[in-house]
Order: C-alpha cells, then sequence, then structure tokens
C-alpha cells in the first residue's frame, strides 16, 4: 500500500456543518475507491500567506490514507477541482521518512491533547 497525505483549504464563508460536510464527503470518496484513511486532522480557520479568490481566511483539512488504487490521487483532485468550496489543496505521496514523522507528530499531538 501507497501512503499519500492531501491537505486542502475551504472557502472561509462556510458554516459549520457545511465544513463538516465537505470533509466528510471526501473522506468518503476516499473510503469508496479504495483508500483506507489512516488520519484526519482538522486545522481550523487559519488565514493565508496570500490573498486566494480574494479571500484572506480559510478552514484547513490534513488527511493521511493508504491505497493500492493508483488513480485514486488523481481522481481525488478532480473532486477537489469540481468542488467550488475548495479553494487550494495538495496531495503528496508518502516514503518512509515522511510515514515515520507523520507518526511522531500524530503521537505528539495525542501527548499533548492529553495533558
Amino acid at each position: 500500500m501507497t501512503n499519500y497525505e492531501t491537505v486542502f483549504i475551504l472557502t472561509p464563508v462556510l458554516s459549520d456543518s457545511q465544513v463538516e460536510e465537505a470533509v466528510n464527503k471526501f473522506n468518503d470518496f476516499v473510503t469508496s475507491n479504495g483508500g483506507e484513511i489512516v488520519a484526519a486532522e482538522n486545522w481550523g480557520l487559519k488565514k493565508l500567506a496570500y490573498p486566494i479568490q480574494n479571500k484572506r481566511n480559510g478552514f484547513y483539512h490534513l488527511v493521511e490514507f493508504k491505497t493500492e488504487n493508483a488513480d485514486l490521487v488523481s481522481q481525488l483532485e478532480v473532486a477537489y477541482k469540481r468542488d467550488e468550496r475548495v479553494i487550494r489543496f495538495l496531495t503528496v505521496k508518502l516514503d518512509k521518512h515522511g510515514i515515520e514523522w507523520a507518526e511522531k507528530r500524530r503521537t505528539k499531538l495525542k501527548s499533548n491533547s492529553n495533558k
């Protein structure tokens, strides 16, 4: 299985329920096309480094997933492009060092949240 990490930014004019619905849509897309969600993080509303579509903020989401389907990433990116709520996205393939780093980051986040 190949590991991937995708970050997407949703437009800031959405309500909490609309953001949750959009995130669930993409998570369901991954799982219905043969992927397995490893971890998902909601980074919340953040200021963008530069304006995108005249927007200065956006809802950031990170999803790590595994798949054997080589076409899943391209299909997911087409789904991002078709959804007007997504203003930016980036999907990367994780090598063994990226996987180790992601696991360390997740355990660090869990230990910080338990305090």
